[in-house]
């Protein structure tokens, strides 16, 4: 069994609240606007840290981390992207690889919204952490945490901060 810890949006903040629940983890996931290289290596120091580039991070950090990210961990097909959508709105680029080979669990970023949902088409789990950072109009700044047990998905915890 793998604890993973999601967030994404942190836009060069996080909150030392949300150490206790990420230390929890074996992994965090970053589904892009890190906004910069030292927090990258803060988060990574806490677990190691799977990241994609978001739509303002700079070029240091889109040199260190990709757009996208696919592997399996655990026995589940994850597929990490910054600006992805959800089920009836995906970007034309999530919409390619959920119609040609849909993942178990699709992370995304960007909206700041925090949103799990099971897309019955796909058959996926969506799911957006939120904005862990303090930009943006969010009222609550939030962080997931999710077990994956050899092919499953269950527990799913949410780590709320007001802004």
């Amino acid at each position: 069994m793998t604890t993973i810890g999601i967030i994404s949006d942190t836009h060069n903040h996080l909150d030392q609240k949300f150490v206790p629940f990420l230390e929890k983890c074996d992994a965090i996931w970053h589904a892009g606007d890190i906004g910069s290289i030292a927090l990258a290596d803060k988060i990574a120091a806490i677990k190691p840290l799977t990241a994609v580039y978001g739509n303002i991070d700079d070029y240091n950090t889109r040199l260190a981390y990709p757009e996208t990210q696919r592997f399996i961990t655990d026995g589940v097909d994850v597929f990490i992207t910054h600006i992805g959508g959800y089920p009836g709105k995906y970007s034309p680029a999530a919409r390619k690889v959920l119609e040609t080979n849909p993942p178990q669990i699709f992370v995304c970023g960007h909206s700041h919204i925090l949103k799990v949902m099971y897309d019955q088409k796909y058959g996926c789990l969506v799911v957006n952490p939120g904005a862990a950072g303090q930009y943006g109009q969010q009222a609550m700044r939030t962080a997931l945490r999710l077990k994956l047990d050899n092919g499953e998905i269950k527990d799913l915890e949410i780590c709320e901060l007001p802004r």
